[in-house]
């Protein structure tokens, strides 16, 4: 089975991104697959802002990457862009980690003024890692996640869709490369 790596690029703990978790977990879960869960946020700050290549941390946070062929990157669009903690932790990946990959970016922003955020932002540096296929992206607005108290969020029905929907690009794409590998 595929080994998927999600990495969460919210500095904050109560974030509506983690609605978008949710739901990604519980996709990949009705798949039987348990997802290895990064939060960047939870890394050595002073690992990441120093740029501490050799941090325990740090090497295990790369090593569920290389172990993956899954990689979901969520983010939520600050000033127009993906965060600084996401940059500073893709940073620390080592040259062409997302290489053979398949990988789906996710991003929340309060508008469809900053939908172009993952193809101008986060695809290049993405691309820069060795990331060649890289999944369509979901933007959701924050107004499409419902806050439900104690941390918990929900996402409306038409936000939830376009996030299935494009979760099952995934196993499409893992049903296609079975096939091919076995008329090979």
């Amino acid at each position: 089975m595929s080994k998927v790596t999600i990495i969460s690029g919210s500095p904050s703990e109560e974030t509506r991104l983690n609605g978008v978790l949710q739901d990604v977990l519980s996709y990949f879960h009705g798949l039987q697959t348990t997802p290895e869960i990064i939060n960047i946020r939870h890394l050595p700050a002073e690992d990441l802002i120093r740029a501490k290549f050799d941090s325990e941390d740090i090497k295990k946070a790369n090593q569920k990457v290389e172990d993956s062929n899954i990689i979901v990157i969520l983010t939520p669009v600050y000033k127009a862009s993906f965060t600084g903690v996401l940059k500073t932790y893709l940073d620390l990946l080592p040259q062409n980690s997302l290489e053979g990959k398949i990988v789906l970016p996710i991003a929340v922003g309060g508008t469809f003024g900053h939908l172009l955020m993952i193809d101008y932002a986060l695809k290049p540096v993405l691309s820069a890692l060795g990331a060649t296929h890289i999944l369509k992206g979901v933007f959701i607005l924050d107004n499409q996640i419902n806050k439900l108290g104690n941390n918990r969020y929900e996402l409306n029905s038409e936000a939830k869709n376009r996030l299935e929907s494009t979760l099952e690009t995934i196993k499409n794409t893992l049903s296609a490369q079975k096939s091919f590998s076995s008329s090979i």
